[in-house]
């Protein structure tokens, strides 16, 4: 009996010894690490074509780097108020640790949720004041799309040229109109490289601009764009996130150059094709790196030369003969360098060069630090376009009401 307890103490023990050695190696179960989390915010939704372009982006992004679908919330229709601070501490405490917002009035409530939670990681498109908050969390994006708003002018200026060559307009009446959203440098920069490579192949083009005062209003685009049918504009162009202006288009017979998505579905016999923007290679490297725990850029701008810039398929029904050589050949040129769109020579304001203007100091001396080297260096200091200037040859009108 003695031997038996004896054995019974010993098997005791040497369990014991077990239970101790596994704490003690880590085979007691863990923590489970909180998976990485990504938050978007959308000033829309997939029915606008704004929207639409970042989604896609992001779904890039989640396809690129294998996350889940609880991995990344999305938040759509945030407007530009209190609400996207809202929407920022939300996804914050759901356990994001990087926060995207797609539009520009959106900044001050990413800076304020920044302030707030400073191990997670904000980034903002379109804004400009990541660099002088000081915030190593905040983070300012935006693509080169004044590269692809100049070769869909170039689209457009060829259809031009056609339509003088068949007789349809003289070369006089080149007029073309802009549905713009607002007065800011975003627009100003997207209406004037387009322009320019309007008059890149059409020289005698001249433009007007009505603003909306509304990224997305699909009624006022569309009577925008019926006001500047009206007064005799050609072709039409937009900054508007809907399908309004094309629309009109279609309707009237007038050709036209859409932005961010295709708009061949709503204009088949007048869309030419969009100027567009690739999202998802800066989402997808921007949460590669803050996954890896890597430092994000504070100003994050590329073009063609790194596939973040693009226009839609040329519509081969509408377009000009031999348009699709000639977007190779001008894509080809700015990914090279040899093509820069903002050249100065290109382009006068009252007259004047800009250089010249800028000599004179004044208003003008803020521009001394873009203007180098014979061209305006957009989107290289802050990653937001700077392009604000007025040229000659476009005239600014109000809304269409």
């Amino acid at each position: 009996m003695k031997k038996n307890v004896t054995g019974m103490a010993a098997k005791i023990a040497a369990a014991a010894v077990v239970a101790t050695v596994l704490v003690f190696t880590g085979c007691k179960s863990k923590p489970k690490t909180p998976a990485f989390k990504v938050g978007a915010i959308y000033v829309g939704d997939e029915n606008e074509g704004y929207t639409e372009a970042h989604m896609k982006g992001i779904a890039e992004m989640k396809k690129s780097l294998n996350l889940t679908d609880d991995q990344v919330i999305e938040k759509k229709n945030i407007p530009e108020d209190e609400k996207c601070y809202d929407a920022a501490v939300d996804l914050a405490e759901q356990g994001c640790t990087l926060i995207f917002a797609n539009s520009f009035g959106h900044e001050s409530y990413m800076l304020q949720a920044a302030k707030e939670y400073p191990k997670i990681q904000f980034c903002h498109a379109t804004g400009y004041q990541a660099a002088k908050s000081g915030l190593v969390n905040m983070h300012n994006y935006f693509c080169a799309v004044y590269q692809s708003r100049y070769v869909s002018g170039v689209v457009a200026g060829m259809k031009l040229n056609q339509m003088i060559k068949d007789g349809k307009i003289k070369e006089s009446e080149c007029k073309i109109g802009y549905v713009g959203a607002y007065p800011y440098a975003e627009v100003v920069s997207g209406y004037t490289s387009f322009f320019l490579g309007v008059r890149s192949v059409c020289p005698k083009a001249t433009m007007e601009v009505r603003y909306t005062n509304s990224w997305a209003d699909m009624t006022l685009e569309k009577e925008t764009a019926e006001a500047l049918i009206a007064d005799k504009c050609v072709l039409i162009s937009q900054h508007a996130d809907t399908t309004g202006a094309p629309t009109a288009c279609q309707a009237h017979g007038v050709p036209c150059v859409g932005y961010n998505v295709d708009m061949t579905s709503v204009a088949p016999d007048a869309a030419l094709t969009s100027a567009a923007l690739n999202w998802g290679s800066y989402y997808t490297e921007a949460a590669k790196l803050a996954k890896d725990g890597q430092q994000i850029p504070t100003d994050w701008c590329k073009g063609y030369a790194d596939g973040a810039v693009l226009i839609t398929p040329v519509n081969e029904k509408v377009a000009a003969p031999d348009t699709q050589a000639k977007v190779d050949e001008v894509i080809a040129a700015i990914k090279s360098g040899t093509l820069k769109v903002f050249d100065t020579n290109t382009f006068t304001i009252g007259g004047k060069k800009i250089e010249d203007l800028i000599a004179t100091g004044g208003d003008w001396a803020k521009y001394a630090a873009y203007v180098k080297d014979g061209y305006f260096h957009e989107s290289e200091l802050i990653s937001a376009p700077a392009f604000d200037l007025r040229i000659d040859g476009i005239k600014e009108l109000t809304a269409a009401k």
